[in-house]
């Protein structure tokens, strides 16, 4: 049997500390899908057609890696890939009380999923998505926080 697992989130943007995620989970399973979640009630403030292209251009060369987007709850999407396993990283305790509680959630919803948490490396442990993109919005540099082929500069939604 196949081990696949779905590592989802908004990625609005994808940082570095995601990037770093990716790699130290890719040799516990077979297949990892990088599932880009959205909803069409909320703004992004970067498209996710761009996203999604940034992404599948960080790990074109990685075969093991799948991107795709999707909509509704994370263990349908899991479902739909026949995937038992999500991968979180985790920074913080806070991090932890959130993502062991939607871990939980899953769990009830699905018995056959289970959540893998990696530990962030310390050096990505204030790199997230919300400071990234309060960083952009206020006219700073964002490049070291995210991975060299995400050209941010020109798809700003504001």
């Amino acid at each position: 049997m196949s081990k696949t697992a779905i590592f989802p989130g908004s990625f609005d943007p994808f940082t570095i500390g995601h990037k770093s995620i990716v790699q130290r989970a890719l040799p516990l399973f077979d297949k990892l899908i990088i599932g880009i979640g959205y909803s069409s009630s909320k703004k992004s403030f970067f498209p996710i057609d761009k996203r999604k292209q940034w992404i599948e251009n960080i790990f074109k060369d990685e075969p093991k890696i799948e991107v795709q987007t999707y909509q509704g709850l994370t263990v349908d999407f899991c479902k739909t890939n026949d995937a038992n396993y999500i991968v979180r990283g985790i920074r913080n305790f806070t991090d932890f009380d959130y993502e062991q509680l939607i871990a939980q959630m899953n769990k009830n919803l699905n018995p056959s999923l289970e959540t893998v948490f990696l530990l962030t490396l310390p050096e990505h442990s204030s790199v997230t998505s919300t400071v990234v993109r309060d960083i952009i919005i206020h006219g700073g540099n964002a490049d070291m926080f995210l991975p060299v082929e995400i050209d941010w500069k020109n798809h700003i939604q504001l």
